[in-house]
């Protein structure tokens, strides 16, 4: 359950900062016109503090999940339940992992193959600006994430519970209240 949360907390958060960008950049286009024409630079240290500022609000929940629950399952029950919650943490999180980046490659892959031209339905080329196209930008903005982010970032999820634990072995096996 652990990889399921921390890869919706993780797709949410890219989310949120694509949401701020795209009304960074719409804001810049619209007060000053001279970008488009490329008579004036946009502001590029805007963006960036947005992208900067989002990837270190918004992954508060993600490494609270992986560093809390081994923590709090430890101090409550000792390691022995940290040592049955780990190979969950393993074997959820690689197979996600794993779907999430096919998946996510799936969908970046269905929209390369329309914009290329050959796609066809009835013997009619479906390229760029069919609905068929439409749909498959739709796709990859959400196969992006899960391919570029949550895939990716599960295995820091896996490795951090993981050394975590190791780190804090002893102490659960002084501490723990059950």
């Amino acid at each position: 359950m652990l990889p399921y949360a921390f890869s919706a907390f993780t797709l949410k958060s890219v989310g949120l900062a694509a949401n701020e960008m795209v009304k960074e950049v719409r804001r810049q286009l619209a007060n000053d016109p001279g970008i488009i024409q490329g008579t004036s630079k946009p502001n590029y240290e805007a963006c960036i503090n947005i992208a900067t500022q989002a990837s270190l609000v918004e992954m508060f929940w993600p490494a609270a999940i992986c560093l809390l629950t081994p923590f709090i399952i430890g101090v409550l029950f000792g390691p022995t339940a940290v040592a049955g919650v780990l190979p969950g943490i393993l074997i959820s999180g690689v197979s996600m992992a794993i779907a999430s980046a096919n998946s996510g490659g799936a969908w970046d892959n269905a929209k390369k193959y329309i914009e290329s031209g050959a796609f066809r339905v009835d013997g009619e080329s479906k390229g760029k600006g069919s609905d068929e196209h439409k749909a498959a930008v739709t796709g990859d903005t959400v196969g992006d994430p899960l391919k570029d982010t949550s895939g990716p970032a599960l295995n820091i999820l896996i490795k951090l519970s993981a050394i975590f634990s190791l780190i804090f072995y002893k102490f659960f096996d002084e501490t723990a209240l059950l």
